[in-house]
This record gives C-alpha cells, sequence and structure tokens, in this order.
C-alpha cells in the first residue's frame, strides 16, 4: 500500500527533527504552497515524490541549502532550477531587476556572471528589450542556465567582456563575486556554492574593479550600470566608479534590509571620444 503525503511527511519530520520544516520540502518538491501537504495529507504519494523527498532530507541533513536538495529557487515570478553549479539566486537580487528595470526599458541588456539566468530571464519576461545576453566564464553555470532561459536569453560562454566583441548595450547587470577570501561565510554557503561565483581577490573588490573598467567597451554613451555589491564595500565600489571618470549619476542604492548594496551609474563616454 503506497504512503500518503500525511505519512511521508511524519516520516521525514522524524529523520530532520522538524516536522514544518518536512512539510516545506514536500510542498517545494512539488512547487506548491506550504499549506499543501496539510491540505492533501490523506492522498497518495508517488513513489518518485517518496524517493525525491528522501534524497533531498539526506541532503538537508548533510548540510545542504534547501534549494539544492530540491533542485529549484524562487526568484521574482520564477521558479528557477539551481543546483551546486550556481548560486542560489536571493531576495536581494530581486531589487537589482527592479532597478534595471526602472532606469533602462530598452535596447540591448547584459547580465554579466548570469549563473543560474535568474537576472537575466526575470528582465527578458518583465521588460521590453530588444536583446537579453547572459555570460559566464562557468560552462557548468551556463548549462544550468541553459535549462532555466530556453530562447529568451542569449548565452555566451567567457569572462567577463571576452564574448562580447562588436556587442553595444543599453545597460550591464551584474551581481558578480565580491565576498573576500578573508570574509566568513556559514557553512551552508562554504561548503556548497560555487567559490568562483563568490568569491574574489583584492579584497572582494577585483570583479567589480574589472567591471568598472571594462563596461565602457560595451555600453552605449548613456548607458547604465547596475552591480550587487558587498554591503561592506559599497562606498569603495561607488568611489571606483567615480574615480574612473567615465561614469555619471552614480547612486547607492539599499537592499530590503536597508543595506547598501546596489551602485548605479551611467557611461557618458571617455576622454577619447570628445
Amino acid at each position: 500500500m503506497p504512503k500518503t503525503v500525511g505519512v511521508l511527511v511524519y516520516d521525514l519530520a522524524a529523520y530532520l527533527g522538524d516536522t514544518r520544516e518536512a512539510r516545506q520540502l514536500v510542498a517545494a518538491l512539488l512547487d506548491r504552497p506550504r499549506s499543501w501537504p496539510t491540505l492533501h495529507a490523506g492522498e497518495p504519494a508517488p513513489r518518485e515524490l517518496v524517493e525525491r523527498a528522501a534524497m533531498a532530507a539526506r541532503m538537508i541533513k548533510a548540510g545542504a541549502p534547501v534549494a539544492y536538495a530540491v533542485g529549484r529557487a524562487a526568484f521574482r515570478h520564477l521558479t528557477l532550477h539551481v543546483d551546486e553549479r550556481v548560486l542560489i539566486p536571493r531576495p536581494e537580487t530581486e531589487v537589482l531587476v527592479d532597478l534595471v528595470l526602472s532606469e533602462c526599458r530598452t535596447g540591448t541588456v547584459i547580465d554579466l556572471g548570469t549563473g543560474s539566468g535568474a537576472i537575466a530571464l526575470a528582465l527578458a519576461t518583465e521588460g521590453s528589450y530588444a536583446r537579453v545576453i547572459g555570460t559566464d566564464i562557468s560552462t557548468d553555470a551556463l548549462a544550468v542556465a541553459a535549462t532555466n532561459v530556453s530562447t529568451l536569453v542569449e548565452l555566451r560562454h567567457g569572462s567577463w567582456f571576452a564574448p562580447l566583441q562588436g556587442i553595444r548595450a543599453s545597460a550591464i547587470v551584474s551581481n558578480p563575486p565580491y565576498i573576500s577570501y578573508d570574509d566568513a561565510l556559514d557553512a551552508s554557503v562554504r561548503d556548497w556554492e560555487p567559490p568562483v561565483a563568490l568569491l574574489a581577490a583584492d579584497g572582494g573588490m577585483a570583479a567589480i574593479r574589472e567591471i568598472v573598467r571594462g563596461a565602457p567597451t560595451v555600453l552605449d554613451i548613456g548607458g547604465l550600470l547596475a552591480l550587487e555589491v558587498d554591503a561592506r564595500r559599497a562606498s569603495l565600489a561607488a568611489e571606483l566608479v567615480m574615480s574612473d571618470g567615465r561614469y555619471v549619476e552614480c547612486q547607492v542604492r539599499l537592499d530590503l534590509a536597508g543595506r547598501e548594496r546596489f551602485v548605479l551609474a551611467r557611461y557618458i563616454g571617455s576622454h577619447d571620444d570628445s
């Protein structure tokens, strides 16, 4: 006799030591509201669900983030496939999408270091851009992104601006690696998420520095540069942009918790353009 959803939740709760977490796990595996396992407790649990739940529970027990255990993560209106090859999209990054949508409405938009494709796909589905391109140095990350973005986003492999020769863009957006090698990280991040997408040299500033320096090779005059940065180093990132001499209207914007998280600026051209 097959297990019911209620029995499955009971077994998972006994293993994980948390009934609420067990319900959330089943709901996440089915991409259903959190109340679904309670409302459907008497229904049969398909064998595939029981097997997936057991595997996910083992991963959670080993310290894995829930998103990796269930293989998906929510981002704005999207449900994205994720695994250990890409960062788990954070709610803070949803604000970055809002900022780009409000500051740039047309043209070509480029998402540098696209990872799961979360930013690029959100912009492609919510904006009215002629073209959205996502780049990443990791072929593993691009393989994950390809399962999410379909044909809505053009994916290119390479480091930062290398795959963008001949492209001009109205906006460049990025959530680059910005954690210093010396920074302490929670074990669920340190032990599971890809270091190449998290860590940067130069005290966490190397990737940001490279993007600020290289963006003018791609941006149209008046184009938007929008970066997510470490809240502890937002002022350093803003100073980097302002001291470059090719940007104006530099702003530091806050995330959902009121922390300095985003740096925005407009490219005005180089001295050679005048």
